[in-house]
Formats: structure tokens, sequence, C-alpha cells
């Protein structure tokens, strides 16, 4: 397929570049070539032209060498999985709040009666300056202007990081305080140089699923999210089930069928402790965990759908290896908890699987369907907001705890979620169930996505309703009754 009908795949054209990079390592590892040694790595950088969108193609390439690193990195390693490429973060303005050409040079002032810093001088055309040495960010001035002609010139990193977890170093690059980092991924999908991107572990699957063929000793398990119903639209979703057999794990399973049996835990656990908030984001419980200490008591107990199958397959067929494949760059954090790391391998994006289908030449349109049809209804729709609270109020009608007031809140966004965490930390809410989600749509808006949008809400919808007749515990029952 040519670049440009890949491209149409993606949201973006460094999602494009972030796939190319990652399709030829895949290549590389299928073959046994991956460099040793940085010197080796400039022979495998994407074939063709190097755009020089800065100094020199020289910088380029140097750029080009770390993004592959990052796709060769082991699943072993510490450290953030989010991280800055820091020769690749030099464009963007630094400026903060500016003044723009739409002064009019007023009479009024207002935005020097406001400055308590006196950081607002007038030139001989009545023209505002803001002296940086004085400004302290405030944006008082920016509120009252007439003209809306002061403008906070932040950088799209610092504006799609919700916690503040992002600053920029004394080179002028973005820094990370993982502190704070939540391995969200917003930075990553929003940055227009692609200078910020997640680790990839295509190589860790890429060995397992290798030596699963010398090996019978071990079945090879991939887990999907349900979100993969909304991504893939140029095929059939049993397409891509027959794409990711084809790349050779033996069973596709849906975490959906995960939910489904947090379903009915949680909701159990909720009507027995009589408020929670969820477990399903791992980046929202990143996010409680640091910001809200004390309501880390009140997380579920229950792990995530995906860890949820995952124990299950590992205890039901021993020797088994889980991939998970799903929207989430969080879910590569997730992996390491110790709660969590002897259930799940490795986890990979929806990048990085269109990445390996065509690292095999693999063209899944071509493919016979295969199906997906072991969830119900309710477990399908955790991938979109406000589909856990469905699931929930749905968990407890089923196992007669009706008697049970829900009173839950949907947190669409860690913006949502601060607010409603803060709001129950100081009792100011009567809720007794938040449904946190860190990416705004829930997981259709995870930064692992191919595509972004309201339609990845209808699709996930229109998957889930597929299972409509099917109830949560017959779900689970089904599952518990299977060889």
């Amino acid at each position: 397929m040519s670049n440009r009908g890949i491209m149409r795949k993606f949201d973006t054209k460094v999602q494009h570049l972030k796939y190319k990079v990652l399709r030829e390592v895949a290549r590389e590892a299928w073959a046994g070539r991956l460099p040793q040694t940085a010197i080796d790595i400039p022979r495998i950088i994407v074939p063709g032209k190097v755009p020089t969108m800065r100094c020199c193609v020289y910088k380029e390439r140097a750029i080009l060498t770390e993004r592959v690193k990052l796709a060769m990195s082991d699943c072993n390693e510490d450290g953030n999985v989010i991280q800055v490429i820091d020769i690749a973060c030099d464009e963007c303005p630094m400026g903060g709040f500016e003044v723009t050409d739409a002064c009019r040079g007023c009479l009024a002032h207002r935005c020097e009666d406001v400055c308590r810093m006196g950081a607002i001088t007038f030139d001989e055309h009545q023209k505002a300056h803001i002296d940086k040495n004085k400004c302290v960010e405030c944006g008082a001035c920016a509120k009252v202007c007439p003209y809306s002609a002061i403008h906070n010139f932040k950088r799209p990193c610092q504006t799609a990081c919700k916690i503040k977890a992002i600053s920029m170093d004394e080179n002028k690059a973005a820094k990370i305080d993982d502190s704070k980092c939540i391995s969200c991924g917003a930075c990553v999908y929003q940055c227009p140089f692609g200078a910020i991107t997640d680790k990839s572990f295509i190589v860790n699957v890429i060995e397992l699923l290798k030596n699963s063929k010398n090996n019978t000793a071990y079945k090879m398990y991939a887990v999907v999210a349900p979100s993969i119903s909304s991504q893939f639209s140029y095929a059939k979703l049993g397409q891509v089930v027959s794409g990711i057999k084809e790349l050779g794990f033996d069973t596709v399973m849906e975490a959906a069928l995960g939910a489904d049996m947090v379903a009915k835990a949680e909701s159990k656990e909720l009507a027995e402790k009589g408020f929670l908030t969820s477990s399903c984001c791992p980046a929202f419980v990143d996010y409680v965990k640091k910001s809200f200490p004390e309501l880390v008591p009140y997380i579920s107990h229950n792990l995530s759908p995906m860890a949820t199958i995952a124990k299950y397959i590992k205890d039901k067929f021993k020797g088994a290896k889980v991939v998970f494949i799903g929207p989430c760059t969080a879910k590569k954090a997730e992996v390491r908890r110790e709660e969590v790391k002897d259930y799940v391998d490795v986890a990979m994006t929806f990048e990085e699987l269109q990445a390996l289908f065509d690292s095999k030449d693999i063209d899944i349109t071509t493919l016979p369907e295969s199906s997906l049809d072991n969830a119900s209804y309710f477990g399908r729709i955790f991938a979109r907001c406000g589909g856990l609270a469905d699931a929930v109020a749905e968990g407890l009608k089923e196992q007669g705890l009706t008697d049970f007031n829900l009173k839950p809140v949907s947190c669409d966004g860690i913006e949502a979620c601060k607010v409603a965490l803060i709001k129950k930390s100081k009792n100011l809410s009567d809720a007794n169930f938040i449904e946190g989600m860190a990416c705004v749509g829930g997981c259709v808006g995870g930064a692992g996505c191919l595509t972004h949008g309201e339609k990845n809400k209808i699709a996930v919808d229109q998957f889930g309703l597929k299972a409509k007749e099917k109830t949560i515990l017959e779900a689970v029952s089904a599952l518990d009754k299977q060889n």
C-alpha cells in the first residue's frame, strides 16, 4: 500500500512518521537484524528523503536515531514510558503572555491597571509591552483586554498536560516531572514535532511470537481492548482479528470479558463499602495516588479489565504469554506494577499493531473474518466515558443489590477527574462512585489510537449492541465453563 494510503489510517503526519519508524524496527526484529550499538542504527532509519524542518538533514537524522532507540525499548527497563527527544524539542515559542498585533493602543490601559507587578509599559504609539523580568504569568492583563490582544503562548505539550507535569529546562526543551506524570500520553498526541513519544516494546512482542513457534510449551494470547472496534476503519473487525492471528497469536480474547468480570465484582464491592473510585484506567489510578493520597483507600481493589482477563488466562492456561493491545500508553506503565506484572507480558498500542501488520506485509483487508463475540454489551462499552458507570449499575441490578442507591459521576478527561476528586475530598459531593477516565471520551480517545473523534464512541456503542442480549453474569458464567 502507498504511503498516501497508509497516511489515511492516522490522524496526523507525526503519527505516520512514528509508524514508519516502528514498522522498520519491526522488520529488522523479525529478520533478527536489530542493531546492537547506536552506530548501527542509521542503516535502518526510515527509507526515503529525510524531511529538513529544522536546521539541517544531519539533525533530522540524529532525531530519527533517537526515535529508533525508543522504538527498540525493552519492557523490563525502568523509567517513564513517556520520553522527550530533547534535540527534537526546539521549535515551539516559550513566550508565555505576549501582546499581539491586535493591540490598538487604546486609552483605557486596563492591562496596566490590573498588573500588580508593574510589568506593562507602552511605546510612543500607546501599544502595550510586557516586561518578562517582572511578569508572573497571572493572566490578569489578558482577561481585561477589550481586544483579546494579549495571548498566552504555551507550548502544545504544556496545554495538553492538564496535571502540569511538563515544564521547560535550561535548553528550552520540554521536561517531564515523573512524580506528577500519569503516562496518559496527551502530550505525545499533541506535540506537533513528535518530540515527546512513548517507548515501544514492539521488539519484545516479536521475540515472544518468534519463540512461541519454537516452543510448543506456551501459547500466545492477544487481549484486545474493546476500543479496537473503533479503529482500523479501512477493514472489518473480524479481519483485524484474523490479522492478529496471522502475526502468530494462537488466541485473541476480548478485554471486555475482563470488564464483565470487573463489573460483577466492583458493583458488589461498591455495595459493601459505600464509596469507590474506579480502577480500570491506570492513568486515573496513578493520578489519585499522586495527587489525592487521602482517597487511595477508596480505589477499587479489583484489577483493571486487562489484568483481570490476563490473570484468568495465566491461571487457566499454564505457560501462556499475554500481550495486551489497546489505545493506552499508560497500560505500558501498568504492566510493571507489582500486582499486574505476573499476568501481562507486554502492552502495545493500536499504532504498534498497524506497524506489525505492515512489517509482515499483512493486508488485513484480504483476510477472512474471525469472530470476537465473547463479552456482553456492558463489558464492551467500558471503552467510552460513562460505560463503566452503566456497567456497575447493571451489575448491581443483576446481582439483586438494588437496595444500594448508586450515585455515580463519570469523569470525561483528567480535568473532570480533578474536579470530582477535589469535591469528594472536601465532602462537597454525594457521589458514591467516581468513574475516572484520563482521556477525553474515555479509552476511545487514548494516545495510542490510530484515529480520534466522536465516531469512535459511536463505533464502540455499535459493537456493544451486537452483544445486547447477553448479560454480565452470562458472559462471566460462560467464561467459567470454558475448558
